[in-house]
C-alpha cells in the first residue's frame, strides 16, 4: 500500500493547525463577548495569517519540487514532453499560490491594524507586512530569471548547467523560506501578546487559549520535524548521488527508503544511472575498434547525413613491414595472431603519442591520418614525421623481440619497416552503404602515401615523404631529398624526400652521407656520371647499409649504357606499386 504523498502529509499538517486554532477560539468565544472578540481576532485574523505564512513556506516546496520533475523530464530518453508541460503549469500554479497566500496574509495583517476596537502592535504589524510583501516580491522576481535562463538550457539538453540553475533556486527557496520563518516568529509573537492583553479580562480563558496554542505549536513542530526528516534526508542522498554522477562516478546507486514521490524519484535516478553505466562500457568497447575522437565528432555531428564529407588538407601515412609475408609462411594461427597484434600494438603507440587517427588495419600494413578537426593545420605534418620516426626506431627493435615471440634464434636480415607519408587534399567524410559506413579519408594524397611506402622497396630506404609534408613539418628535422620520382597512377613526377631523424640526434656519419648524397644527386641530374658516382660512393663508404645510394650507382651504370634522351629531366618512373 502507498504511502500518502508528500503533499498530503504537509496539507495534514496544515489542517490539523487550523483545527486546533479553531477550538481556541470556539471555547474562548464561549466564556465573554469581549474576549471572543478578542479571541475571534487571533483565531481569525492573526492564526489565519500565520497559516497563509506556512503555506508559502508550503508552496515554495512543492514548486521547488515542480521545478525538478521538469528537469527530470527532460532529462529523461527521450524527454517525456507531455510530463514536462504538466509540471510546467504545475510550477507557474504554485508560483501563483504563494502570491495568494502572501495577500490574504497581508490583507488580514491590514484589518487587525485597521480594528480600533481591540489594543494590537500596529507599528510591528505594518513591519511584518512590509517584510511579507519585500520577502514575496523578491522570491517573485529572482525564481522568474532564474526560470527563464533554465528553460532554453533544457531545450538545448544541457543538463549540467541546467542542474545549476535548480540549484541556485533552492538557495532563493531556502532564504525565502527562512524570512518567512521569521515573520512567522514574529507574528507569533503578536499572537502572544494579544493573548496577554486577553488575559487580563478573563485569566481562564487565557489560560485555556494558551494551552491550546502552545498544544498547536509543540505539535505542529514535532510534525514540521518528522515530515522535513523524511523528505529532505532522500532529498540529501539524491543530490549526493547527482553530484557523483556528474563527477563520472557511475558505480553507485542510492536506496530507496520510500514509496512516495521521492522514492519514485529515487527509483527513476537509479534506472537513469544503470542505463549511463551501460552506455559508458558500450563506448569504452566501441573505442577500441574506432579511435574515440572520431566516434566523439560524429556524434558532435550528428544533425548532419552519415554521407556528408569535405575537402581537407590532411597528412596520410602508410606502414608496412617489409617480409613479412614470408616470416609468417608456416606459422600456426595462434602464433600468427600474437605476432602481428604485437607488431600492430608496437607500430601504433607512435600514431596515438603523436596524436594520429589509425584509420585502418590492412594485413600487416596500418593507414593513419592527421588534421582537422583532429589536429591544428601547422602541425599535422610534423607530428606524423614525428611518428613516423618512432615508427622506424621501434621497427628496429621489433627486429629483436620477433624471435622470442616466433621461437626461433634470427629472423630474415630483411624483415624491417616501411612507411610512407603524403601531405595533400583529401575528401573526408563517413564513406560505406546502408548496412556499414566507415569515417575515412579519400584522394590523391592517400594513393601517393600508399605508392611511397611501397617505393621503399625500390630504394631500399624506411621512411619517404612528399614534399608538401616536408615543407609543412617545420624545423628540427633531418631530412634528405631521395628523387623526383613519377609513380603509379600519376604522370607528373613528385620530388620524394626520406626523414632520417632529429637534427639533434644525427651522427656524424649521416650528416657526411646527407652532404655526400646531395652532391651527388646534383651531378646525377646535369648528367655527370662520374661525379656522382663517386659522391654516391662517398655516401657508402659512411653509411654502408644506405640503399639509396646503391641504388644511385647500379643507375649510373645503366644511364651509361643506354644514355636517356636529350629531353630527360631526371625524373624516375616506377613500373611496380
Amino acid at each position: 500500500m502507498l504511502r500518502p504523498s508528500i503533499r498530503k502529509r504537509i496539507l495534514a499538517i496544515a489542517v490539523g493547525l487550523i483545527v486546533l486554532m479553531a477550538i481556541t477560539s470556539v471555547l474562548s468565544t464561549v466564556m465573554t463577548r469581549k474576549v471572543a472578540h478578542q479571541l475571534d481576532e487571533l483565531s481569525t485574523k492573526y492564526v489565519e495569517a500565520y497559516g497563509h505564512l506556512a503555506r508559502m513556506n508550503v508552496r515554495s516546496l512543492e514548486q521547488a519540487l515542480a521545478l525538478r520533475r521538469m528537469v527530470i523530464a527532460r532529462m529523461q530518453t527521450p524527454p517525456d514532453e507531455a510530463g514536462f508541460a504538466e509540471r510546467q503549469k504545475t510550477y507557474e500554479a504554485k508560483g501563483q499560490d504563494i502570491d495568494e497566500e502572501a495577500k490574504a496574509a497581508r490583507k488580514l495583517i491590514n484589518a487587525i491594524i485597521e480594528d480600533t476596537s481591540t489594543a494590537s502592535d500596529n507599528a510591528g504589524l505594518g513591519r511584518i507586512d512590509t517584510r511579507i510583501e519585500n520577502a514575496n516580491g523578491d522570491l517573485r522576481r529572482y525564481m522568474r530569471e532564474e526560470y527563464l535562463r533554465l528553460l532554453p538550457l533544457l531545450e538545448a539538453r544541457k543538463f549540467t548547467e541546467a542542474q545549476a540553475i535548480v540549484a541556485r533556486a533552492d538557495q532563493l527557496r531556502d532564504e525565502f523560506n527562512q524570512k518567512v520563518e521569521d515573520i512567522r516568529k514574529d507574528m507569533l509573537t503578536q499572537v502572544r501578546s494579544d493573548a496577554v492583553v486577553t488575559m487580563r479580562d478573563q485569566q481562564k480563558t487565557i489560560v485555556i487559549s494558551a494551552i491550546l496554542t502552545g498544544l498547536a505549536a509543540i505539535l505542529g513542530l514535532m510534525f514540521a520535524i518528522f515530515i522535513s526528516t523524511g523528505i529532505t534526508r532522500p532529498v540529501r542522498r539524491l543530490l549526493e548521488g547527482t553530484r557523483a554522477v556528474e563527477a563520472g562516478r557511475l558505480d553507485g546507486s542510492i536506496d530507496v527508503t520510500t514509496r512516495d514521490e521521492i522514492g519514485q524519484l529515487t527509483s527513476a535516478f537509479n534506472n537513469m544511472v544503470e542505463q549511463l553505466r551501460h552506455k559508458e562500457k558500450m563506448r569504452e568497447t566501441f573505442g577500441r575498434y574506432i579511435d574515440p575522437r572520431v566516434v566523439a565528432g560524429l556524434i558532435d555531428r550528428q544533425a548532419q547525413t552519415a554521407t556528408d564529407g569535405e575537402r581537407r588538407v590532411m597528412t596520410v601515412l602508410f606502414c608496412d613491414m617489409k617480409g613479412f609475408t614470408s616470416l609468417s609462411t608456416g606459422m600456426t594461427p595462434q602464433g600468427l595472431v600474437k605476432v602481428m597484434n604485437h607488431y600492430l600494438s608496437t607500430m601504433s603507440g607512435p600514431i596515438r603519442n603523436h596524436h594520429g587517427i589509425i584509420d585502418k588495419y590492412i594485413g600487416d600494413a596500418i593507414m593513419a591520418y592527421w588534421g582537422p578537426p583532429f589536429n591544428e593545420d601547422g602541425e599535422q605534418a610534423r607530428l606524423a614525421c614525428l611518428a613516423a620516426i618512432d615508427m622506424a626506431r621501434r621497427g628496429t627493435a621489433l627486429r629483436t623481440e620477433l624471435p622470442e615471440l616466433l621461437g626461433v634464434r634470427t629472423v630474415p636480415s630483411d624483415c624491417d619497416v616501411r612507411i610512407g607519408v603524403a601531405t595533400g587534399e583529401v575528401l573526408v567524410g563517413s564513406i560505406g552503404s546502408e548496412f556499414m559506413m566507415s569515417y575515412t579519408v579519400m584522394g590523391d594524397a592517400v594513393n601517393l602515401a600508399s605508392r611511397l611506402e611501397g617505393a621503399n622497396k625500390a630504394y631500399g630506404s624506411h621512411c619517404l615523404v612528399s614534399a608538401p609534408t616536408i615543407a609543412a613539418a617545420g624545423d628540427g628535422l633531418a631530412f634528405r631529398e631521395i628523387d623526383r620520382l613519377v609513380v603509379v597512377g600519376q604522370s607528373q613526377p613528385e620530388t620524394v624526400f626520406e626523414i632520417i631523424g632529429r637534427e639533434d640526434e644525427l651522427t656524424s656519419e649521416q650528416v657526411s652521407l646527407l652532404d655526400s648524397y646531395s652532391k651527388g644527386l646534383a651531378a646525377y641530374r646535369e648528367r655527370r656520371w662520374d661525379d656522382a658516382r663517386h659522391a654516391f660512393s662517398a655516401g657508402l663508404e659512411a653509411v654502408p647499409a644506405d640503399g639509396p645510394s646503391g641504388v644511385f650507382i647500379k643507375r649510373i651504370g645503366e644511364l651509361q649504357a643506354s644514355p636517356p634522351a636529350a629531353d630527360w629531366d631526371g625524373a624516375w618512373r616506377l613500373d611496380e606499386k
